[in-house]
């Protein structure tokens, strides 16, 4: 399966969708990692903070796929705010990854009652030149840090990625990133066991017309509206479900019948007060 992608502003290209690694740990997770990239993605995001990269490295050299058709993104922690200290940070996941670099490193959160995040980008856009990362973006910021970012260091985020789902379609800030060219990312594209989007009528009645399954109803959704979703699985089959999406097209109208159901995070993580280190 071929997985179309997008040019980030930095001219490197993304695929269209990818696996979310959280939780997928040791043996168990080396294998689902392997058999994800076995099956079609190419796409995997991780972070210091999931305690996985090492799995994630053990799985891209356990699978039939060479390295350089892969995309490895990986995040600094909120306690390696910092310019020297992000440089190490990146070091260290490499390290724990056993790669010579990564092709996307984000900021996990923008900290900004600790104020480092412009000195913490001044870092990444350092390490992008040594070649450690080949793209450099944020994670959970808004479109007020954003524009701090680029007004005080003159280089824009290629992609920033964001809780997003039907719950919380964030037309907003996706609007700002339109406008400045930054690719929006989705994680937690499909809710959680709290919101299961699986049962709502909308997404089923979608899915229903397109003889489809409702995450991937909502997977689509996601990639119509020019976002990179990152949905998480272990389970092989599910992770072929969440892949298929390319075969089948929604309407306008389901696009906005699905961004309809707004209604808030799912989670504690308003960027301008959740901190996370």
């Amino acid at each position: 399966m071929t997985i179309p992608s997008h040019t980030l502003n930095d001219g490197t290209t993304i695929p269209a969708i990818g696996l979310g690694t959280y939780n997928l740990l040791g043996s168990e997770g080396d294998a689902s990692i392997s058999r994800a990239i076995d099956s079609g993605y190419r796409l995997l995001d991780t972070a210091l903070n999931y305690k996985n990269e090492g799995d994630v490295g053990e799985g891209i050299r356990a699978s039939s796929v060479s390295r350089d058709e892969l995309f490895v993104t990986t995040k600094l922690p909120g306690r390696h705010h910092g310019y020297d200290s992000a440089i190490a940070s990146l070091e260290e996941s490499l390290g724990n990854l056993g790669l010579d670099h990564v092709e996307l490193y984000l900021i996990h959160w923008p900290l900004p009652k600790v104020d480092k995040y412009v000195d913490t980008w001044r870092a990444l856009i350092e390490l992008r030149e040594r070649g450690l990362t080949r793209s450099i973006g944020v994670s959970n910021f808004t479109p007020t840090q954003l524009q701090r970012l680029i007004d005080e260091t003159g280089v824009t985020p290629a992609v920033n990625q964001v809780e997003l789902h039907p719950n919380f379609p964030q037309g907003e800030l996706r609007e700002f990133h339109a406008a400045h060219g930054i690719r929006t990312q989705s994680w937690s594209p499909l809710g959680s066991r709290h919101a299961d989007f699986t049962t709502v009528p909308t997404i089923v009645d979608v899915a229903a017309a397109h003889g489809v399954t409702p995450s991937q109803a909502v997977l689509r959704w996601h990639i119509q509206l020019g976002s990179v979703p990152i949905p998480r699985s272990g389970d092989a089959g599910r992770q072929r479900e969440n892949l298929d999406v390319f075969g089948f097209e929604l309407t306008d109208a389901e696009i906005t019948a699905i961004s309809a159901l707004e209604s808030g995070r799912l989670w504690d993580g308003d960027p301008d007060t959740h901190e996370e280190f």
